[in-house]
């Protein structure tokens, strides 16, 4: 992918109600929505309507705080970032959101990205048997911002763990920040709640690994 990636881990196998949910909000986040496997969705997703704003049109911004952010990520400054002008909305973020693990699709790369992660299932408190990725096709500031809402609103339906790596000095940034369940002692990854991705996508120090 162009652009960054996040994981949401999972505890236990996505249930069949849980699976039309997470349909069911792609469908309504979507511009231009296509389903390749039970799960596995190749979108367009306007950034308005995860209530970001794209910097490059400054003068079109009109404030309008949605609930995917939360009100406290707005309260702690990302409301500079947020806007929703339905008059301008840009379709062009594209991408890619999919279940995998086994019984589901993808089980090579399930196993792949979870191979050997004895620091990271001590955070968790579980061994993943499946996952969600959350995989940005531009990597723009803008396309950072809207992967880390899309993340916590698909783990609003599904659940979860959001897992991330981190660049070198994030650890400190991340650290202190709500919901974050911790971080690794190589500090190069940190795991949180959907409430830890909003928090994070407002700080003036967020950007995701790409």
């Amino acid at each position: 992918m162009s652009g960054p990636t996040l994981v949401i881990d999972l505890a236990e196998p996505v249930s069949p109600a849980a699976l039309q949910e997470f349909r069911a909000l792609m469908v309504g986040l979507s511009c231009r929505f296509e389903e390749k496997r039970p799960g596995f969705f190749d979108v367009n997703v306007p950034a308005g309507r995860l209530g970001v704003a794209d910097r490059r049109e400054e003068d079109r911004r009109k404030p309008f705080p949605l609930p995917l952010l939360g009100s406290t990520a707005v309260d702690d400054g990302l409301a500079a970032l947020v806007g929703f002008d339905p008059q301008h909305e840009d379709p062009r973020r594209p991408f890619l959101v999919y279940l995998m693990g086994p019984g589901i699709g993808d089980e090579d790369v399930f196993a792949a990205e979870h191979e050997d992660e004895p620091e990271v299932e001590a955070v968790l408190g579980f061994r993943p048997t499946h996952a969600v990725n959350v995989s940005a096709c531009c990597n723009g500031g803008i396309d950072h911002v809207a992967t880390a809402l899309l993340t916590a609103a698909v783990m609003d339906v599904i659940g979860g763990v959001a897992k991330a790596e981190l660049l070198d000095g994030q650890a400190s940034v991340v650290a202190d920040l709500p919901g974050v369940l911790g971080i690794t002692d190589d500090e190069w990854t940190v795991l949180g709640t959907a409430e830890f991705l909003r928090a994070w996508a407002g700080h003036p120090g967020f950007r995701l690994l790409k």
